[in-house]
């Protein structure tokens, strides 16, 4: 109010460079230290605003007190969540050349943005600091981390909007968002934007485009090669992109090829190689167990002067201990801890997997118990002796010459869970590392839960496994499908075929989709019995099974078949192999319908050796589904061959006939008669494909059809 009564007063128009020359700027902050500890923001606002218009700088008419006090307040408005008002207030002061860079954290706000999921309003605030090329990247990325890819993309049009264009920073940023939320065509789109508009990306635009493609080897190849099209510079991160990508589609040979080239280009002194690359080679060759040629790269690194770091010390260790050579892996150990680099969780746990893996169950324990009591050594110079492991890593008493630095060991859940696996049956060791493992802080995850769940199944405790099962839960741990199918084998393996299917129910009902060692446990478990319901339980487990996208193996349906129908081992072969699985399939599922009225069986195109399997199948059906004393009244039908001569059809026709008659008659006892005749109405008709012909026969040759119908003699039982 006192400004704009000065505005409007004759003092000005005088001439504004004597009234500013007039004004004590001390006087001046004072009072709007004053207003603003009132919490008066808006007043002086507004004052700032007046004193624009008669040219007077405002920034200088706060001194340190002033401009602390305008700062609180306007952190206040960050911690009433009033950040939209705050942004304003920043944009004025900003226009005002008040120094704003640290009023408060960017990044602090920025985050209330992104919570918001409010890219423009993020942008518009980055946009008045002087850091804001680095801050529209931390936008983008914070957005990234919360897989909001979409909020992500606002962000990045809006600073192309407030850049006039492609900004090289922010384009970077979008791509390694579009990997972290798994939208790799997306990324993809960005670079042909780039060419659409004939601009060229730099380097690091490639890298992160070929980083977040890596999976894709043929892509990041043609990215490569774009570069070099480009001229555009590849530095030592690109190559190790492209060995990363070789890594991870198992291609060792190209790693190898562009290992050497790259190797060549160090040699030229325009290139120098990293950690990185050496670490990233190593591992590729870990991978393909080609150990002896990771350890030459180890060779190279050192011949280079670079220093291996605690990756390259994995990696080296797992390239031995994937070829089963723990004592090779153990010497690798050894070095690492001499060279000063101390271990990690993971380089104890390949080394203790190893030894589990070779069956050296009291070698494992050894490390472990000796790492626990004395920790790891390092820069030591280790005395190996024999197979047994060195004072570096713990296992000996004996003095330890020149160590500088001993650090303890930190065992992790995945460390327990190693040495779980390495308790065979022993529920009770099993239990006590548990217990340690909680004595330690840590908690027992799925795996742990279910390698305990296993262990009792394979024990042939079942009780102990379905208590283990039950606490999982109650624990708060969702089981898995590795735990359903361990509560599962523990059942079968007690031979309770009803808690293992309940136990598989219970897991589709919880939309837990089985594996292939799920269906297997339980097709397995069929093969014990030979009943008719074991059948149709195993034809419903086959079909799940081929429904879930598995390749069922027929071996299970076609031993219970066996079983069912009296054979001594399996179903004799009938002919080639994909024909007699349908064929097999086909008659499990004959066997899955209902007993009803004047049965007819059609054995049509079938050998001798398939109409007596079908034939032996109904029987037992039939068998099964009345219960003993029940007498059976109806008539079973069975048509053997076609009424009209069929040129190659005949001879057949005869032999099946005799087959069926010989099995029903002579072998079984059965009355039967034969003759020819029409299908009584309403009859099931069960039928097979007819190899002979492609059409079904007209109805009037289906009534001139050989047909033997059979009654079991009055005397005999069912």
């Amino acid at each position: 109010m006192i400004a704009e009564s000065v505005l409007a007063s004759d003092a000005v128009s005088a001439g504004q460079s004597q009234f500013v020359a007039r004004l004590d700027t001390r006087l001046v902050s004072k009072g709007l230290s004053s207003i603003l500890r009132r919490g008066e923001l808006e007043e002086v606002m507004e004052f700032l605003t007046s004193v624009d218009k008669l040219g007077i700088r405002p920034s200088a008419l706060f001194d340190n007190v002033a401009a602390e006090d305008l700062a609180v307040q306007c952190r206040r408005l960050v911690h009433n969540s009033r950040v939209e008002e705050f942004v304003h207030v920043m944009e004025t002061l900003a226009g005002y050349q008040f120094y704003i860079k640290r009023i408060v954290d960017p990044i602090r706000v920025l985050k209330i943005f992104v919570e918001k999921r409010d890219p423009d309003m993020a942008v518009r605030y980055a946009s008045v600091l002087p850091q804001s090329q680095l801050l529209f990247c931390s936008i983008i990325q914070e957005f990234g981390k919360k897989k909001d890819i979409v909020s992500a993309l606002s962000a990045f049009e809006a600073v192309k909007h407030k850049s006039g264009g492609f900004n090289m920073f922010a384009c970077r940023s979008m791509i390694d968002v579009c990997g972290i939320c798994g939208d790799y065509m997306r990324s993809r789109s960005l670079l042909k934007e780039f060419l659409t508009q004939k601009l060229i990306p730099n380097t690091h635009v490639f890298n992160s485009l070929m980083n977040v493609n890596a999976h894709d080897l043929s892509y990041t190849f043609y990215i490569y090669r774009k570069m070099q099209s480009m001229n555009v510079k590849l530095d030592v991160a690109s190559y190790n992109i492209l060995l990363k990508a070789c890594c991870l589609a198992k291609r060792v040979d190209l790693a190898q090829d562009i290992y050497e080239e790259i190797k060549y280009i160090e040699s030229t002194r325009t290139l120098e190689l990293d950690v990185i690359t050496y670490s990233t080679m190593i591992k590729a060759f870990a991978d393909a167990k080609m150990w002896q040629m990771a350890l030459k790269v180890k060779e190279d690194m050192l011949l280079a002067g670079v220093k291996p770091n605690i990756v390259t010390w994995s990696s080296l260790i797992s390239a031995c201990a994937n070829t089963g050579l723990v004592d090779q892996a153990i010497r690798v150990f050894e070095e690492m801890l001499s060279c000063g680099c101390e271990p990690n969780s993971q380089c104890c746990n390949i080394l203790l997997n190893a030894c589990v893996k070779s069956c050296q169950y009291d070698r494992a324990f050894r490390f472990f118990h000796s790492w626990k009591e004395t920790g790891f050594k390092l820069g030591s110079i280790p005395a190996i002796t024999g197979s047994e492991s060195t004072p570096g890593i713990g296992l000996s008493s004996d003095q330890v010459i020149g160590h500088t630095k001993v650090v303890a060991f930190r065992p992790t859940t995945a460390t327990f869970n190693i040495l779980m696996k390495a308790c065979g049956t022993d529920y009770h060791h099993v239990k006590d590392l548990m217990n340690e493992m909680k004595e330690m802080g840590l908690s027992p995850n799925r795996i742990s839960w279910s390698v305990l769940i296993d262990m009792c199944g394979n024990s042939c405790n079942m009780s102990g496994a379905l208590q283990a099962f039950k606490t999982m839960r109650g624990v708060g741990i969702k089981p898995d499908v590795v735990a359903y199918t361990a509560a599962i084998k523990a059942c079968v393996a007690n031979n309770n075929l009803k808690i293992a299917y309940s136990l598989f129910e219970e897991m589709k009902r919880y939309q837990i989709h089985p594996n292939l060692v799920t269906y297997n446990t339980l097709l397995k478990a069929r093969t014990r019995y030979g009943s008719l319901h074991d059948v149709r339980q195993c034809l419903a487990m086959y079909q799940d099974m081929r429904r879930a996208g598995y390749s069922a193996n027929d071996y299970f349906l076609k031993d219970l078949l066996g079983r069912l129908l009296g054979f001594n081992d399996h179903l004799p072969e009938t002919c080639e192999s994909r024909a007699q699985s349908l064929f097999i399939e086909r008659v499990a599922v004959l066997l899955q319908k209902d007993v009803s009225e004047n049965q007819v069986v059609d054995l049509h195109g079938l050998t001798k050796v398939e109409a007596r399997v079908v034939v032996l199948s109904v029987l037992r059906m039939i068998k099964e589904s009345y219960g003993p004393g029940h007498p059976i009244d109806e008539d079973l039908i069975i048509i053997t061959g076609i009424g009209k001569e069929i040129p190659g059809e005949v001879h057949r026709e005869w032999d099946v006939k005799h087959a069926i008659v010989k099995l029903l008659q002579d072998q079984l006892g059965l009355e039967i008669l034969v003759g020819q005749g029409r299908v009584p109405p309403g009859s099931r008709t069960w039928t097979f494909p007819d190899r002979a012909r492609t059409l079904p026969p007209p109805p009037e040759e289906r009534a001139l059809e050989k047909k033997a119908s059979f009654r079991r003699p009055e005397d005999m039982e069912c």
